[in-house]
């Protein structure tokens, strides 16, 4: 079992910036990548992006350029440092851990609101 616990959610400007974290606990040696995903009201879930522990990276195209993650999988952490945000970023930001057996973990979900 793998627990996660995001933080970092909050209400911001256009334009501005937040730092999202992913703490992972319990059996985390068998993680084989974290990722974030949103889920905006109505619409489908999405990836934003993800880190292997080989730290191999993949992007969501709508977030290119502003949005980098960050990965220490010997502290169990993932970031997420969003910048230039816009209204629709809006959404709940979900951490999701994949494992080698391909089982999905996934945390309770912080809210971001960027408003314009």
């Amino acid at each position: 079992q793998v627990r996660l616990v995001e933080s970092g959610g909050d209400l911001v400007q256009a334009g501005g910036s937040l730092r999202l974290s992913c703490l992972a606990s319990g059996s985390t040696f068998s993680l084989k990548n974290v990722g974030w995903y949103r889920q905006a009201p109505g619409k489908q879930r999405e990836l934003v992006a993800n880190i292997y522990r080989s730290l191999v990276t993949n992007y969501a195209a709508s977030v290119i350029g502003r949005v980098t993650i960050s990965g220490d999988f010997a502290k169990n952490l993932v970031s997420l440092q969003m910048n230039s945000l816009k209204p629709e970023d809006t959404a709940v930001y979900y951490c999701n851990g994949e494992t080698y057996d391909s089982h999905q973990y996934w945390g309770q979900g912080t809210q971001v609101t960027v408003s314009s």
